[in-house]
């Protein structure tokens, strides 16, 4: 399947990251969910997109300190480097007393077309990241700054995200149960797999709300594969 990145997504919009975890699982890929990255808020959509890693590790007393912040090599800086439409994975090693972000930087970042935020640590100043419009894949919130408890190192390079190897443009997707990552050699093939298994799972929830008992047709014998696929003709 040959395919733009923005027909991709929008193929990957349509489906669940449910499904992707399934499929990953086929492909022999068993560790795609990040630990402790939920939404901050009901409603968001299904956003999907290439990854751009963010990475923080252990406070140092020399070098986790606000005037960091003024640095090339910042938070800031990283945000300014990020290109329209991506997903900000941040690597916060799962640090939930200090904020990796707040309002002022998730602005910016909605400036800057981000796509979303992804992280296993929290942000800060929750009111108004939610007010800057941005989603928000995260741990929940703390006061305290990421200079309390985080050092930041870099951007764009791999990272480790609530326990899933992230490398930049890998492909996030995202919605109400988390966020999944798909190795970015794989994309196409998953996305026609998932596809696929989301038409099957449709035509199976139809056969159930008729009806139809579970054995035999999740998962489907002979006879509703056979079913299945005569319906799709």
């Amino acid at each position: 399947m040959a395919a733009t990145d923005a027909s991709r997504f929008n193929a990957l919009a349509g489906v669940t990251t449910a499904t992707l975890t399934t499929i990953l699982l086929k492909k022999g890929l068993r560790n795609v969910w990040i630990r402790g990255a939920f939404p901050l808020a009901p409603g968001y959509a299904r956003v999907a997109g290439r990854a751009f890693t963010v990475r923080f590790v252990p406070a140092r007393e020399d070098l986790a300190t606000p005037e960091s912040w003024a640095s090339p090599k910042s938070s800031r800086g990283a945000i300014e480097q990020m290109p329209e439409g991506c997903i900000a994975v941040v690597d916060a090693m799962g640090v939930k007393d200090a904020g990796i972000w707040g309002d002022i930087l998730c602005a910016r970042m909605t400036q800057r077309r981000v796509a979303a935020l992804v992280t296993d640590g929290v942000v800060r100043d929750l009111a108004g990241v939610l007010g800057t419009g941005l989603p928000v894949w995260a741990s929940g919130a703390a006061a305290r700054p990421s200079v309390a408890g985080l050092t930041f190192v870099d951007w764009q390079q791999p990272v480790a995200c609530g326990g899933v190897a992230v490398f930049p443009d890998d492909v996030l997707v995202a919605d109400q149960d988390g966020a999944v990552v798909i190795p970015a050699l794989l994309v196409d093939e998953i996305i026609d797999a998932a596809l696929e298994q989301e038409r099957f799972e449709g035509w199976i929830m139809q056969e159930v709300n008729a009806g139809a008992a579970l054995p035999g047709l999740y998962p489907p014998n002979a006879a509703n594969k056979a079913k299945y696929e005569a319906t799709k003709r």
